[in-house]
């Protein structure tokens, strides 16, 4: 019978051994991006051999003999790290979804999964990918033309992109102005629009008063370097000074070397009130042409560049991916998971996490509850270790009788 206590308190000191590794390595990693705290949990380890009795009508089992204690470990998948700020353009965390992974893959094409999104460049033969701090290539869905329109299979992250933008073409133009009313005959109000070949242009609208007409205006364009036409040309104004018609329309632009805009104009807040011009606000949607700035990922999780005429250009959007059963993906080396036959259906879960940009999500350990728990498996290995010790003295008694 001592030899049974020998092994109850040599499977304690092992079981409380590899609990105080686990605890130092939580420790140890509590600076880890993403890192997942590992927990040393217990269960009872039973004698091969049951003690059988006679029931009356056969033979049963109705006990068996406790024989020390065995242990394995469980990563806490779905804790939540704090963000913290980094201002790194690929850093990237989630937040606010748990059952949420980065998706990576090896240059075999295994898949890995990680919460970890500090991220970072490898040039390899001249291409630029996307990788995590082992170099394993982030996953993402392309973009289509650079627009926010995404495959539909996420594949490498690939660093590509125009050095330079062309101007993006004025489409769009509101105006808000007084006219005036008295004093003059003419008046001009300038508006600079763009075009693919052109790095900005003045495009003047020309108003003259109508003789024999009240509050009302002939209204014509003009542009440098082309014509400009439009389907109004007179502007009417009410008593109070505030625009009757049209209040929006359409001025076509030819250049003189082939560029064409077509620009949807709002003049619903032009006035004619006083004798003075002025203008408050005019606004068009068009551009000049931009240089390359930065690359990084935004808040949707997009990659992409910056452009110093205020454009961007996207790479590829994040993949991201959820499980039936996250709680038992794999462990693997850094803060690195694998899936398995018990973590259930794969899924992408980009429409319901919180990407934040320039961030990053820390590690998950409590350094006081790691403490805590220090102590109370300092305390059980001693523990163990005295029953070690008793269980000796007592064998040493035993024999000391015989002889």
């Amino acid at each position: 019978m001592a030899l049974k206590g020998f092994i109850a308190s040599t499977t304690g000191m092992l079981a409380q051994s590899h609990a105080m590794s686990q605890i130092s390595t939580n420790i140890a990693n509590i600076r880890t991006v993403g890192y997942r705290t590992n927990e040393t949990m217990f269960y009872t380890l039973l004698g091969s051999n049951p003690v059988v009795k006679s029931n009356g009508s056969g033979l049963s089992s109705s006990r068996v003999d406790v024989e020390g204690v065995g242990f394995y470990d469980r990563t806490n998948v779905l804790d939540q790290g704090s963000v913290y700020s980094t201002g790194n353009n690929y850093d990237v965390a989630i937040n606010g979804n748990e059952n949420s992974f980065f998706l990576l893959k090896d240059s075999y094409g295994d898949d890995y999964y990680s919460r970890a999104g500090n991220f970072s460049t490898l040039t390899q033969n001249g291409t630029t990918y996307l990788v995590n701090q082992n170099g394993l290539y982030v996953q993402g869905f392309p973009s289509i033309n650079g627009t926010e329109e995404f495959g539909a299979d996420p594949e490498d992250i690939v660093i590509k992109y125009p050095e330079k933008i062309p101007a993006i073409p004025t489409t769009e133009a509101t105006v808000v102005a007084n006219v005036p009313a008295t004093g003059v005959d003419k008046n001009s109000i300038g508006i600079t629009i763009y075009n693919e070949n052109h790095e900005g242009e003045t495009m003047n609208m020309i108003f003259t008063k109508v003789e024999g007409k009240v509050n009302t205006w002939a209204m014509s364009f003009d542009v440098e370097g082309g014509t400009a036409t439009s389907d109004a040309t007179e502007v009417v104004f009410d008593s109070e000074g505030n625009v009757v018609s049209p209040k929006n329309f359409t001025v076509n632009v030819a250049f003189d070397d082939g560029g064409s805009n077509t620009i949807s104009m709002d003049i619903s807040g032009i006035t004619q009130l006083s004798d003075v011009s002025t203008e408050t606000y005019i606004r068009q949607n068009g551009a000049p042409s931009g240089s390359f700035v930065k690359s990084y990922i935004d808040d949707k999780g997009i990659v992409k560049a910056y452009y110093s005429n205020g454009d961007t250009y996207n790479f590829a959007k994040l993949a991201l991916v959820g499980f039936t059963a996250p709680e038992n993906l794999t462990p693997y080396e850094g803060t690195l998971f694998q899936a398995n036959t018990e973590t259930g259906e794969s899924f992408y879960s980009n429409e319901n996490s919180n990407i934040v940009s320039g961030s990053l999500e820390n590690s998950t350990v409590n350094i006081e509850e790691e403490f805590s728990t220090m102590i109370l498996v300092q305390r059980a290995y001693s523990s163990s270790a005295n029953a070690f010790t008793t269980t000796d003295e007592m064998l040493q008694t035993a024999v000391n009788l015989k002889t």
